[in-house]
């Protein structure tokens, strides 16, 4: 019997009576206001660096419904520092800590697993996942178009609840912009445009830097998993894999990935994507990054919706033939034109597009419960990545591209249709 069975029965036949208060409190049979422990989403997290831990680690242990029981990094530092957090919270020493991410799916009392790993690792890990009878809530981006389907594929084939995780949807700015564009308040839309940053973001003033012999307290070798072997380079690693086109796909998946997808909630092409695409970037000459640092790319949708990306300061504005709305700055105040758009209110009968206040945790955890899609499920979140890969795959053949979204193909483009997938380094499979 697993401790959640077993604290089950407690509460339903009262052993708490029989000697048990030392190892069943209050809290866990659910008095006090509190859910009690057999209610409870087990959950464990995997990839507990800085966004592991100060967004979606601490997110869990502020849920009263939910009980981190597993935590799992190639740091053993990272390692640590979670599960002291984890022990601190609960006021215990429970907390298992894992440096191979397939003992904590293995475990078969853990209902879900939050993933938040470079992203060469988001598919990999969640299709495991899903087949070992988790739900997931794993970071934004897939690594390719191919990686995106087949995890899109998985969650409906197994009937899984994932969630794709950004908190932009339960961001009331862009939540508000969207509703206002899909209920035609600026009339027939016609054009979208993105800013998203440029350059590198460089952590730990790793750039230039040669790399020593890989630390007593890392696994790189499990850290580089399915991408191509490479020397181990302490800039390579971390925060700073996202400028690394074997590992990620630069400020246009970091990124775009956010802006990109209220830009396609706006147009109502969450489930499809453009016919066309096209641009130009800088990729550099750096021996280490080779992402774009600087980048123009033109999507045209079916309709003739064009939505444009720049290289500058976040942010998104959309433009119909009415007027337009949007924002300057990451979480900037809505802007629009005319002003009276900021007034307009949605009527009962109008389009009142899904959010949940509570964040992206919050949602996941309802689902879990109810069996519904979160607000970002698994096939939103893949045509929202795909659309920031076709950009780098544009900018990489320098040409204009056709696709076909419902096929997922290029027309007539065997190069570029090459770029939907990539090797995965042996031992590691998505089938």
């Amino acid at each position: 019997m697993n401790r959640r069975s077993f604290l089950q029965r407690a509460a339903h036949t009262g052993l708490g009576v029989l000697g048990l208060p030392y190892i069943v409190t209050s809290s866990a049979l659910g008095k006090g206001g509190a859910v009690a422990a057999g209610e409870r989403i087990t959950v464990g997290c995997i990839g507990v660096g800085s966004h592991g831990t100060g967004m979606n680690l601490r997110s869990y242990l502020a849920q009263g419904d939910a009980q981190v029981v597993a935590v799992c990094d190639v740091d053993a530092r990272h390692l640590e520092r979670a599960r002291k957090m984890v022990n601190d919270k609960y006021g215990n020493a429970d907390c298992a800590a894992y440096r191979d991410w397939r003992e904590v799916i293995a475990r078969s009392d853990i209902d879900a697993v939050m993933i938040s790993t470079p992203d060469h690792w988001h598919v990999p890990m969640s299709v495991a996942a899903i087949k070992a009878g988790k739900d997931v809530q794993c970071e934004k981006p897939t690594l390719t178009i191919h990686q995106g389907r087949v995890l899109s594929d998985t969650v409906k084939r197994y009937g899984a609840v994932f969630q794709t995780s950004t908190e932009d949807r339960a961001i009331g700015i862009y939540h508000r912009m969207a509703e206002l564009v899909r209920n035609g308040r600026i009339g027939k839309l016609q054009t979208i445009r993105v800013e998203l940053p440029a350059g590198y973001s460089v952590h730990d003033h790793y750039y230039g830097l040669t790399g020593p012999q890989v630390p007593d307290w890392f696994d790189y070798d499990m850290w580089l998993g399915p991408a191509p072997e490479a020397p181990y380079h302490p800039g390579r690693c971390h925060w700073n894999f996202r400028w690394v086109l074997d590992y990620s796909g630069g400020m246009l998946t970091d990124w775009g990935t956010h802006l990109l997808d209220t830009a396609q909630w706006g147009n109502d092409t969450e489930r499809s994507g453009p016919v066309e695409i096209v641009g130009h970037g800088d990729f550099g000459a750096d021996d280490l990054y080779n992402t774009a640092k600087t980048y123009h790319v033109e999507y045209t949708y079916a309709t003739g919706v064009r939505l444009i990306v720049d290289s500058g300061t976040p942010s998104i504005r959309f433009e119909g033939t009415k007027g337009w709305v949007g924002n300057r700055g990451w979480r900037g105040p809505l802007q629009a034109d005319p002003p009276s758009l900021l007034e307009e209110q949605i009527g009962p009968d109008e389009i009142h597009l899904f959010t949940c206040p509570g964040g992206e945790h919050r949602n996941f955890l309802d689902c879990v419960k109810s069996r519904e899609d979160p607000y970002f499920p698994a096939e939103i979140g893949h045509r929202c990545s795909t659309l920031c890969h076709l950009g780098n795959i544009a900018m990489l053949t320098g040409r204009k591209l056709r696709w076909n979204p419902d096929a997922e193909e290029f027309i007539n483009d065997d190069e570029a249709n090459r770029m939907r997938s990539r090797a995965m380094r042996s031992p590691w499979h998505l089938l």
